[in-house]
């Protein structure tokens, strides 16, 4: 904790610690914190010379730490430790849950006690009160996979095996057979997916657990090649590629989610919250549901053709729903 980015915040602890704490040693202090005792000092010394606008005597934060024995005074305005707001706390307890969801957690990880996120959970509820924790408890957290899916794949996993799958391509509409090295599974936006080489696609690919069929844990050794490295999901799955094609799309305010959600080659604001947006469709299935899934919050505007298409599905759509009602 030693570093400028960390100092602010250790020092809006500090403060608040000695406040409570009079008469602190300097070397007790600086093991409760995780520092050097010099790292300590040079803290109180920057305290010394902070305080109230105006920076006269009265105004500053007096500390001295003469035998050892730390003693502040006139730090009433920040005395009070720093407190997390519900909506702070309430993100925060979300996403100890995903992580407790999340099925690499499920595996031991050397070091680290197996109730090590239930027992921050409860602590951070406890200190956070009952509004963050009510608040958090009506976001749902859940990871879907196939029933069977995910104790092969850890099984996989933890043996160093490869697996043989029954995979669902919804774009293609067609189950594939598929031989993977499995390397890690991952959480993204609340959907659960192996990642692996893929030996029928030659590369490293992710699986949608709710889209396997069926998992074999083969008798074979899991060798992915050295080029086979994960891939950085941060900013989502979905990864455009130059050759799609460009399809422009005109959005309702209750439409603008999808330029937060897919990657955008351009975005230009239409005024009242409507947006015009450019993005590449890894193919026209991919597009057409997502065009279907917006509704009256945005239509395609280009190419024309996928307009058309769009246009013809949702009439068809229309016309089964009308005729089975």
């Amino acid at each position: 904790m030693s570093g400028s980015a960390d100092r602010l915040p250790r020092l809006l602890a500090l403060v608040p610690y000695l406040m409570s704490h009079p008469g602190a040693q300097v070397g007790e202090v600086a093991a409760v914190f995780g520092l050097s005792e010099k790292q300590l000092i040079d803290d109180l010394q920057l305290v010394w010379m902070c305080g109230l606008p105006g920076h006269t005597p009265g105004d500053l934060i007096d500390v001295s730490w003469d035998g050892g024995e730390i003693l502040i005074d006139n730090a009433d305005t920040i005395a009070r430790p720093l407190r997390l707001g519900i909506d702070e706390a309430s993100a925060l307890l979300v996403a100890l849950r995903m992580l407790a969801a999340t099925p690499e957690l499920a595996l031991p990880i050397t070091g680290v006690p197996g109730d090590a996120l239930p027992r921050v959970t409860a602590k951070l509820e406890r200190a956070a009160g009952e509004g963050a924790a009510t608040v958090s408890t009506q976001v749902a957290v859940d990871v879907d996979a196939a029933p069977d899916a995910l104790p092969r794949v850890r099984e996989g996993l933890t043996r160093g095996r490869r697996l043989s799958l029954r995979y669902y391509v919804q774009g293609r509409d067609e189950v594939t057979p598929r031989e993977v090295d499995p390397m890690r599974v991952v959480v993204v936006d609340g959907r659960a997916y192996l990642e692996g080489w893929c030996y029928r696609a030659e590369a490293m690919r992710l699986f949608r657990l709710d889209r396997v069929l069926g998992v074999d844990v083969l008798d074979v050794p899991a060798d992915p090649p050295a080029e086979a490295e994960p891939r950085d999901v941060t900013a989502g799955v979905f990864r455009p590629s130059p050759t799609d094609e460009l399809v422009e799309l005109e959005l309702s305010a209750a439409g603008r989610w999808v330029a937060e959600y897919y990657p955008c080659e351009q975005v230009t604001e239409l005024g009242e919250g409507r947006l015009r947006v450019a993005l590449r469709a890894r193919d026209e299935d991919w597009i057409l549901k997502l065009a279907l899934r917006l509704g009256d919050t945005g239509r395609v505007v280009s190419p024309p053709d996928m307009a058309e298409t769009v246009r013809q599905e949702a009439e068809r759509a229309l016309s089964l729903y009308a005729h089975h009602s």
